[in-house]
């Protein structure tokens, strides 16, 4: 699958978390997540309890508690979706300081911030515990469609790439005294930005002969064999399983 790939998620570190195969991770945010949404969104204190669940595998992975606070500012465009459920929504309404809401929206947006902040929280810590070299491994010992890992290695690796060939047209711009202060400047912009699309269809396509060159034919070779013991299935399976029977008790009680 290439060389390592670090990304502003990954948190170095040397825990069990941090150890266990990349495959049975996923397989446990997985089923985390599958489980989270499956919980009425009446029983409140089950998402509390999942809550405790995660704080519980960040101590155990030495995820401080400000990285993963600051990483859930991803889900702040969701939060305004569901600030704005309880005025929009129609249904019975409630009085609450002097506002009215709808019953209907409250639940549903207690509902979408709860399920959400669990699952992105969920996956913070898989990013924060995993590389991405290790995700790509992962996916491919759970036989997502070979093509599928080829695009998203693909992805990662030119992010990269297309983020510096960008830093340096930047730098090129600034040396020769451009700085964008206005619409006038847009064009400027947009030439750049064509000139980048042209040199990454360029650079593809360079990519793409040199590999048919060296042998390709629609599938990439497994470097590293990725396998899993009875005990890492185990412990990587204890946070679903755990979450599971909180699920049940939220149905029945």
């Amino acid at each position: 699958m290439g060389a390592g790939h670090a990304h502003k998620l990954y948190r170095h570190g040397h825990s069990p978390v941090h150890g266990l195969p990349p495959h049975t991770k996923l397989a446990a945010v997985f089923a985390f997540v599958v489980v989270v949404v499956s919980t009425p969104r009446e029983a409140m204190w089950a998402f509390g309890l999942y809550a405790v669940l995660l704080g519980a595998v960040a101590y155990v992975a030495r995820v401080p508690a400000g990285f993963l606070l600051r990483r859930l500012l991803i889900e702040v465009p969701f939060v305004a979706f569901a600030v704005l459920m309880p005025f929009v929504a129609e249904g019975e309404r409630v009085d609450v300081l002097g506002l009215s809401l709808s019953v209907n929206g409250l639940w549903g947006a207690w509902n979408v911030l709860a399920k959400g902040t669990l699952g992105v929280a969920a996956s913070v810590l898989l990013a924060a515990t995993t590389e991405l070299r290790e995700l790509l491994l992962g996916l491919q010992r759970l036989k997502l469609p070979p093509l599928l890992v080829q695009i998203a290695s693909f992805m990662i690796r030119y992010g990269d790439v297309i983020t510096d060939e960008m830093r340096r047209m930047r730098i090129a711009r600034e040396s020769r005294g451009f700085e964008a202060s206005g619409v006038k400047h847009w064009g400027v912009l947009a030439k750049s930005a064509g000139a980048l699309f042209i040199r990454s269809y360029e650079r593809g396509e360079r990519v793409h002969l040199a590999m048919v060159s060296r042998g390709y034919a629609g599938s990439m070779p497994v470097i590293d064999e990725v396998t899993a013991s009875r005990a890492q299935w185990s412990y990587a399976l204890a946070l679903p399983c755990a979450a599971l029977l909180v699920c049940l008790l939220g149905w029945t009680l």
